[in-house]
């Protein structure tokens, strides 16, 4: 009980604050290395952004612990220079496969067949993204600001950010998800960050499940269905490698790839 108890009071916690650190990092240097980002699904900083602007701004209501806060924090920094980075390295029209990469074409549509409204997070131009990120934050802080003086409405509205937050982020998997089922790669997805998404996974449920402080049963859920869609990104990864495929036959990791020379 020694063991566990240290792991869930320091370990966990620790684990937990730093993990946008580790699961991100590589992916950025990655991106700024290789001077691209295609491959890598844009909506992963636009749903880690949304997810923990609201996680932060459920924390007056729902008082969780610190570190999940913390944790919050931190992704929002490493999500905004990833975002950033992989802004300034999309792939050019020019190139080939640049204006049928995800997602940066301009007037493709969406992985169902549906074009997005108003190609929303599609854009060609960086402005879009910070406006929209910076008209969410704006949003968020007048509600808090208007509906913090009522308690028998704040209540509610801040279990609603706060599974709406949640429940975005548990999301996260799956666009890379339905990348990776169309090209049948995982070429610019990092298996470093599926790696530590995984392990991440394990710490959490962990942690969510012998901790003495408070932990919401919205985080337990969507930690859950989490999880879940780690794993079977985890099945990808070993179905599909980082190879490529041309004209249906999945070229070997070792093999050279002619779009990047």
């Amino acid at each position: 009980m020694g063991l566990v108890s240290f792991i869930t009071g320091y370990v966990a916690p620790m684990f937990i604050i730093i993990s946008p650190i580790t699961s991100y990092a590589d992916q950025t240097y990655s991106i700024h290395r290789n001077k691209s980002s295609l491959g890598f699904s844009l909506d992963i900083p636009l749903i880690m952004l949304v997810a923990s602007f609201l996680r932060v701004f459920y924390y007056p209501g729902a008082q969780f612990d610190t570190s999940l806060l913390i944790q919050s924090f931190i992704m929002i920094a490493i999500q905004t220079i990833l975002l950033k980075v992989a802004l300034d390295h999309r792939p050019s029209p020019s190139s080939k496969g640049g204006e049928a990469a995800v997602p940066f074409a301009a007037h493709r549509e969406g992985d169902f067949g549906v074009k997005r409204p108003y190609n929303f997070w599609q854009w060609r131009s960086p402005k879009p993204y910070w406006e929209f990120l910076l008209y969410l934050f704006i949003g968020l802080v007048a509600c808090e600001l208007i509906l913090s003086p009522l308690p028998w409405f704040y209540s509610a509205y801040s279990s609603a950010i706060g599974y709406a937050g949640l429940g975005i982020e548990a999301t996260l998997p799956i666009p890379q998800i339905l990348a990776n089922h169309k090209s049948r790669s995982c070429k610019g997805f990092r298996f470093s960050v599926l790696a530590s998404w995984i392990a991440g996974d394990i710490m959490k449920m962990f942690w969510f499940f012998t901790a003495t402080s408070a932990i919401p049963w919205a985080f337990k859920l969507c930690g859950i269905f989490q999880m879940c869609c780690d794993l079977f990104l985890g099945v990808q990864y070993w179905m599909y490698g980082e190879g490529n495929t041309t004209n249906g036959r999945r070229t070997p990791i070792g093999e050279k790839d002619v779009r990047l020379s």
